[in-house]
C-alpha cells in the first residue's frame, strides 16, 4: 500500500506542536515540510524559540493562534494537555542539550513525542527517558530520516529475506565539509559547544546517522568498537572526524567513517553491505537507486518503483517510476509511520508490523554507540564494549 492523502485521512489530522525551530532554524522547516507532506499533521502550537520575540514572530509567520505560542515548552505542555483540543504530538527540533528535558515534559503531559537525533547528551539522560516512556505508555520517534528512504527499506527486507546469505562486512560512510573552517553560523556554534551537542561532535550529528542506517539495514548488533575521533580545526572542542572499526555479535565487522573537514563532499552518505551470497551498496545523493550483486553475477540495479523493488519499498513511495523522491520525503515517511502509529493509540491499539520508526530503544543505542566511540578516543584508540 502506498502512502496516500486520502479525504478519510484528512478529516482527523494529528494536531501537532513543535519546540525549536523557529527564525533561522533549518531542521525545523524540514520537520514541519515532513508533517505536511502526506497530510497527516497540523501544526496548531509551538515553543519556537528560546527567545519569546522571536517565538511569536516565527508563530505569526506560521499562523499559529497567538494564545498557542508559548515562552518555554514547559508553559506549552502544561497549557495544551489542559485543552480539549490540545496537541496530540510533539516534535523536538531543539539542539541536542534540550532534548531530553522537553520529552520529559510533554510525556508526563501526556503528549506523544517525535524527536530529532541524538536523542539526548548522554546515556544516563537516554536511559531515564527509556523507562520514561515505558511508563508513560506515549509513542516516542526518533527522527533518523534516512530510514524512511524507499530503497533503504528494500535493502532491508532482502537482508530480512537472507538474500545475502550470513553478513560478514558492513561499511557505512557520511563525510561532509562544511565545518573545514571555523564558523560562526547558528548551525555551527551549537553543534561545536559541549554544552549543548554532547560529548560528540561529528559522532552525534552525523555519525549516529551513518550507524543506525546500518543497523537497520543489516539487524546487527554491536559488540565492541574501536574509535579514533579527531578534531582538526584548531580551537573546536569537538570531533570534526571519526573513524571507527566495529566488531558486531556473529562474527561480522564493520567500518565507519563520518567527517565535517572532508573538502568536497556535501552529504555523502553510503552504505555497503557484504554477505557470504551477495552485497548490496545504497548512496543518499542518488537514492532512488539500490545495487544488488550475487556473488558470481553481474551487479543487479534496483529502482525505487521499477523491476526488483518489493513491496517494502513501494509501501513507503509516493511518485511514479523515473521521478526522483529524495531528503523531504524520506523524512516524510517518518511522520507518516508516526502518524499511522497515532492513530492506532487513539484506538488503543498498536500499529501494523510492517510500520517502521526509530524508537527510543535506537535513540539509547546511539548514544551508548557515541559513548563507547569516546571512551575508546580518549584511552588511546583500544576495543571497548557498546553498552
Amino acid at each position: 500500500m502506498t502512502i496516500e492523502s486520502s479525504k478519510q485521512e484528512s478529516a482527523g489530522r494529528i494536531r501537532l506542536g513543535m519546540v525549536g525551530g523557529g527564525q533561522g532554524a533549518f531542521i525545523g522547516a524540514v520537520h514541519r515540510i515532513a508533517a505536511r507532506i502526506d497530510g497527516q499533521f497540523d501544526l496548531v502550537a509551538g515553543a519556537l524559540s528560546s527567545d519569546p520575540d522571536r517565538a511569536k514572530a516565527s508563530a505569526a509567520e506560521l499562523g499559529l493562534a497567538p494564545d498557542r505560542s508559548y515562552g518555554s515548552f514547559e508553559e506549552m505542555a502544561k497549557a495544551e494537555a489542559a485543552r480539549p483540543d490540545g496537541i496530540e504530538a510533539v516534535a523536538i527540533v531543539t539542539p541536542n542539550h534540550m532534548h531530553a528535558p522537553a520529552a520529559k515534559a510533554f510525556l508526563e503531559a501526556g503528549i506523544h513525542v517525535i524527536c530529532d537525533k541524538p536523542m539526548t547528551i548522554s546515556v544516563e539522560e537516554a536511559k531515564d527517558l527509556v523507562a520514561l516512556v515505558e511508563k508513560s505508555g506515549k509513542l516516542f520517534v526518533l527522527t533518523h530520516n534516512y530510514t524512511g528512504y524507499p530503497m533503504i527499506r528494500q535493502a532491508r527486507a532482502m537482508v530480512a529475506a537472507g538474500d545475502l546469505g550470513d553478513i560478514r562486512l558492513v561499511q557505512a560512510e557520511y563525510p561532509q565539509d562544511w565545518l573545514t573552517e571555523h564558523s560562526d553560523s547558528k548551525q555551527a556554534e551549537w553543534r561545536t559547544d559541549p554544552k549543548r551537542s554532547g560529548a560528540g561532535g561529528a559522532i552525534g550529528d552525523i555519525g549516529t546517522h551513518a550507524y543506525n542506517l546500518a543497523a537497520f539495514v543489516s539487524g546487527l548488533e554491536t559488540e565492541e568498537l574501536l574509535a579514533q575521533l579527531s578534531t582538526f580545526v584548531e580551537g573546536r572542542a569537538l570531533d570534526d572526524d571519526v573513524q571507527i572499526l566495529l566488531r558486531y555479535k556473529g562474527g561480522a565487522r564493520g567500518i565507519l567513517w563520518a567527517s565535517q573537514v572532508a573538502v568536497g563532499s556535501e552529504n555523502g552518505l553510503k552504505l555497503r553491505i557484504y554477505g557470504s551470497k551477495g552485497g548490496l551498496e545504497w548512496t543518499q545523493a542518488d537514492p532512488n537507486y539500490l545495487w544488488f550483486t550475487r556473488f558470481g553475477e553481474p551487479k543487479q540495479l534496483i529502482t525505487r518503483a521499477g523491476a526488483g523493488a518489493g513491496p517494502a519499498a513501494a509501501r513507503v513511495s509516493r511518485v511514479p517510476s523515473g521521478h526522483p523522491e529524495g531528503y523531504l520525503e524520506g523524512f516524510a515517511t517518518i511522520y507518516a509511520e508516526a502518524a499511522r502509529a497515532i492513530r492506532a493509540a487513539r484506538d488503543g491499539g498498536k500499529p501494523d508490523a510492517e510500520v517502521i520508526y526509530p524508537t527510543v530503544q535506537d535513540g539509547l543505542a546511539g548514544m551508548q554507540f557515541i559513548e563507547a566511540a569516546v571512551e575508546s578516543s580518549n584511552a588511546g584508540n583500544v576495543w571497548t564494549k557498546v553498552g
